[in-house]
């Protein structure tokens, strides 16, 4: 069982911290329907037990596990989706089953296979290039069959309700972290807990919010509990104890009501305009940020920047673009689909600043192929101009 300190800091944690994130910050606010999840998931997961009685565990599994491999490229980032609902989606089931088993007819099996040359341009399409590859491939695969389509549809609303979580991870741990330290050392100061604990709390929460070292067999990189926790923290500083440096980069922080501050960047923020907008000198120093030089055409890395007058505005740069989701996500969009020819699908991944897809590429596009029925290639194109090898799963 848990401790009084470790349920104390759950509920601070959690129910204080991230609940009011959830309801504050933009991207959740523009991308998600809590009313409306719960039911969501309560049908997501009934039609999966449904199919794996009717279809068997093992082809459901093949279905998901692709679905999870394209999962990252199943969201539409710039398109709010229509809000999720248990009723609606229920009733768009059973039209989507009225309507196959209403244009269901043998005799169409019979007809002769339609002539190559008369295909039209018009037949291979999309018009434009579409990044959101679960829901073409939900839509317009030709093999896929109506209850594995739907299973397509689940993994692709769900990847789409986690959206706004990847792109938030430093603020909204950093967040629940900072109200959960604020919380318990209030009921502290007022007497309402003892010192032993706030000993136990305190080890809980220096084992979330320490920074491994770089060369961690633990952990490799920015411990986002750390910088997050860190950054809140620090903004209340600047706003209450500012010093000279703070008033020279924030002036319009600096002995504003910290309350109102951090609910202003809480609201308004993603992880990489936030570390753009609010990461100060001090923190950049106390962290020991610098940024390395990898150039394809040199042979050794050098360091770029560090921490001090020189470098603070380009070492926080690069470190906010290194939270960018559209840069740690690969740009791969669909761009044709032959449809009265071999049915291929072919994408295309705009490489950024020369940095190649990892090892897993050959195996996602085999999963894309499970998906889409037939041969799926993916180039590579940089500056307008395809480099490299396609990568060719055939049918």
């Amino acid at each position: 069982e848990n401790t009084m300190a470790t349920q104390a800091l759950v509920i601070a944690h959690a129910c204080y911290g991230h609940n009011s994130f959830f309801k504050g910050n933009h991207l959740f606010r523009q991308w998600t329907a809590a009313d409306a999840i719960l039911d969501y998931l309560v049908f997501a997961r009934r039609y999966v037990m449904e199919c794996e009685e009717r279809r068997g565990a093992a082809a459901v599994e093949e279905v998901l596990d692709a679905c999870h491999a394209l999962m990252p490229h199943g969201v539409d980032r710039y398109r709010r989706p229509a809000a999720l609902s248990l009723k609606a989606e229920t009733v768009r089931l059973a039209e989507r089953e009225a309507h196959r088993e209403r244009h269901f007819n043998d005799l169409w099996r019979t007809l002769p296979e339609r002539s190559p040359e008369i295909a039209t341009p018009a037949a291979c399409f999309p018009a434009e290039p579409q990044e959101n590859i679960l829901y073409f491939v939900e839509k317009y695969s030709p093999k896929l069959e109506p209850w594995q389509r739907e299973l397509v549809r689940i993994v692709r609303k769900l990847a789409q309700y986690f959206y706004p979580q990847a792109q938030t991870k430093v603020m909204n741990e950093g967040w629940a972290t900072f109200w959960h330290y604020t919380i318990l050392n209030r009921l502290h100061e007022q007497g309402l807990v003892n010192d032993g604990f706030m000993l136990e709390f305190l080890k809980s929460h220096t084992n979330v919010t320490g920074q491994p070292a770089f060369d961690s067999p633990v952990y490799s990189g920015l411990n986002p509990y750390a910088l997050g926790f860190a950054m809140f923290a620090d903004l209340r500083r600047i706003c209450e104890r500012p010093d000279a440096e703070d008033r020279e980069w924030f002036p319009q922080l600096a002995g504003s009501d910290w309350r109102v501050t951090l609910d202003f960047a809480m609201r308004n923020f993603k992880d990489d305009s936030f570390i753009a907008q609010y990461l100060s000198p001090r923190l950049m120093r106390e962290f020991h940020l610098f940024a390395i030089a990898d150039h394809t055409d040199q042979d050794a890395l050098r360091v770029d920047s560090i921490h001090d007058e020189h470098g603070y505005r380009r070492v926080r740069k690069l470190l906010a673009q290194q939270h960018a989701q559209e840069i740690r996500v690969p740009d791969v969009q669909v761009v044709r689909f032959d449809r009265d020819g071999d049915r291929a699908l072919t994408l295309r991944h705009l490489r950024h600043r020369g940095r190649p897809l990892t090892e897993t590429t050959t195996q996602v596009v085999a999963h894309l192929r499970r998906l889409w029925g037939f041969a799926v290639r993916l180039e590579t194109w940089e500056n307008d101009v395809r480099i490299g090898d396609v990568v060719e799963c055939p049918a």
